[in-house]
Parts: structure tokens; sequence; C-alpha cells
């Protein structure tokens, strides 16, 4: 049983509290701007940084797209937005006294990032934690996302101030992890899916980005950070692998110039179909 605990000694990080406590039973939820009409809600995370979690969420948007659904990405990557680069955004999001509204790609998924509301995007997001959790509540609330199938949320690595903020504030239906096949990484992992569990989260599956190069000759997959423990997480959480993703060298490229929803990699139809059937 969950432990009792004296508000004056709590340091406000749920992720790793057990307490019942008066911050972990309030309703921080916020309203959905009534000029939205979201579906679903897909958080994707990760343990720690330099996994490619942003690539992973801009390809699962972009196959959701391809599937015929109506997708929208919130880069709640406060202070290292790189979702608005993936997709060739720049301008800056238009809004009213009561809305704001999302920037559009050229298939027509619908993006919010901070990098798209700040006068010069390589200007660093100087911003405390409060100011921060702050605007990813702004980026539902107050977003005019109109009808969408799925809304995914970039999350930062790690189990801090935003997922926090996220799996509190918004109507999460399960959250993606995405992991690399290191034996550091698969370590960390646990703590993003230890903290869904305490936040009671839904975990829908893993994703192994990086997980191997396919030999442009004759196909071989060459594990080059090493053999994949991507089973024996799954086998350990309980949860379902959704892919394990190859190193692709046209892949990059096509983000930096801004291409991702033009990407057509070999395994791009069979993570489509994974990701399409966990929409739906």
């Amino acid at each position: 049983m969950a432990q009792e605990i004296n508000s004056s000694n709590c340091n406000h990080n749920c992720s790793d509290c057990q307490a019942n406590c008066e911050s972990r039973t309030m309703d921080f939820t916020v309203p959905q701007n009534t000029g939205a009409k979201i579906k679903k809600i897909i958080g994707i995370v990760s343990g720690k940084g330099g996994v490619g979690k942003s690539m992973v969420t801009g390809l699962a948007a972009v196959s959701a797209m391809r599937a015929g659904m109506n997708v929208g990405i919130m880069d709640a990557d406060i202070t290292g937005p790189s979702i608005p680069r993936m997709f060739g955004l720049s301008e800056r999001l238009r809004g009213t006294e009561t809305s704001i509204y999302p920037a559009i790609t050229g298939e027509g998924i619908k993006v919010v990032s901070s990098n798209l509301i700040l006068d010069d995007p390589e200007a660093p997001v100087v911003w405390r934690g409060p100011v921060i959790a702050g605007l990813v509540k702004q980026f539902y609330s107050d977003v005019e996302w109109e009808d969408l199938d799925v809304l995914f949320v970039d999350m930062p690595p790690g189990t801090g101030d935003v997922p926090l903020t996220v799996f509190q504030s918004l109507p999460v239906d399960g959250i993606l992890v995405v992991t690399s096949p290191q034996d550091l990484v698969a370590m960390i992992v646990g703590k993003a899916l230890k903290m869904a569990e305490l936040m009671n989260i839904p975990v829908l599956g893993l994703i192994e980005n990086m997980s191997y190069v396919a030999c442009p000759h004759c196909g071989e997959k060459i594990a080059v950070f090493g053999e994949s423990h991507i089973e024996d997480i799954a086998a350990k959480y309980n949860v379902p692998v959704i892919a394990q993703l190859p190193i692709d060298q046209n892949l990059v490229p096509a983000a930096d110039q801004g291409m991702l929803e033009a990407f057509k990699g070999d395994f791009m139809e069979a993570f489509g179909a994974a990701i399409a059937n966990l929409i739906k």
C-alpha cells in the first residue's frame, strides 16, 4: 500500500513517489478547446535523449496521415523542439485573443511547437518548469485543432515536468515508449514505464529505433549498436513490441530538408500498418 506523506516533505516529483497525496489525487485536467474534437491522444516518450523520439513521432504522424487519418502533433519538447524543421515549417502561429491556430504541413498534418511562436527560432528557451508546463497546457486548451483522429504528443526525454504535466492535464489514451538497442537505454526505459504505471497511463507498446542497418547488397540486418533487448524488456513489463526501425541513410536528409512527409523507406509500409492498427 502506498504511504501517506506530509505535504511539507513533498518534492513534487510524482515519478519516483509511491505516496497517496493531494498532488496525486487532485484533478489537474484542462478543458479541450471548443474548436477541437480529438478522438485519441498518444504520447511519445523515452527514458533518455538521443534515441530518435521526435523522429519516431514524425514517422508515426506521417504513417497515420497516409492511412487517411486527420493528424496533429503537439511538440511538447519546449526547450528542444525539432518537429517544425522535419516538416519544413517556419512561419509563426496565428491566433486571436482566445485561440491559437496550428501550422499545417503540405500534406495536412497540424503542428504546434514553441519554435513556431518565437521571433527567433534559434533563440534558447530559458524558462522555468511552471512556465513550460503552462505552455504545454495552452497547446491543448487554446489551440483550435478542429477534428483529429489522433494527436501525437512529442515529449522531452526523462520523467520530469512535461511528462508529468501531460499525464495529469491531458486525457492521454496511452503512450509509445521509444528505445534503442544499448543496454544503458534498456535500463532507463524502465523508468518511463514505471512512471506511466504510477500515473495510470496505458503503455501501448515499445518502438526500438536504430535497431539495425540493412545491407544494401544482401539485405542482412546488421546490429550496429549491439544485439536487441527489446523482446526481453517487453516480456519483463508485459507490453507489446510495435516496431523495430532501422537506420536509414535517406531518413535524416529528408528530415533536415523538411521533407519527412515525402520519405519512402522500405520499412514504412509495415510501420504504417502497425500505427494504423494501434490507433483504430
